[in-house]
């Protein structure tokens, strides 16, 4: 069986360089076995790959790839930490926050981009508790901002 990286290859997908943290904070704590992200932005490349709420500027599909952006950066995190992904033990939990329009009721799809990529990139392990929560505004107009919460070894 491959490891991480290697189906994120298969995927056409890549961890990025860590997200540098735009206020006082860092982008990962490792406690123990467990590493809790900071909630990760969808940036590429410095820059974030959409803005606005979703529902209104942004269709549920382009949220669906900003929340599998937020998960890769998260992931980043993770692995600025400890080296290689492989270490990752077991995704314990995802928290979504969706900044949406006050119809819509979507959350929990958008919450898919980056539930879908654990189940793909860690398997079995990848499996989590979530949450997907609507919010009026998150951090320079984003539409998605995802925490992840792993076990290591």
């Amino acid at each position: 069986m491959s490891g991480p990286e290697e189906r994120l290859a298969e995927l056409g997908l890549s961890i990025p360089e860590p997200v540098k943290p735009l206020a006082a904070y860092v982008p990962a704590v490792r406690t123990g076995n467990y590493i809790y992200t900071s909630g990760q932005l969808p940036m590429r490349e410095g820059s974030l790959i959409r803005t606005g709420k979703v529902g209104g500027e942004v269709t549920p599909e382009q949220a669906v790839d900003c929340a599998q952006q937020c998960a890769l950066n998260g992931l980043a995190a993770v692995k600025s930490l400890v080296g290689e992904l492989s270490s990752v033990v077991r995704v314990v939990k995802v928290v979504a926050f969706v900044a949406s329009t006050p119809d819509f009721t979507g959350q929990p799809g958008v919450a898919n981009g980056a539930s879908e990529l654990m189940g793909e990139v860690f398997g079995e392990a990848g499996q989590h508790a979530r949450s997907a929560v609507g919010v009026a505004v998150l951090p320079l107009d984003a539409p998605v901002e995802v925490e992840l919460v792993v076990e290591v070894s």
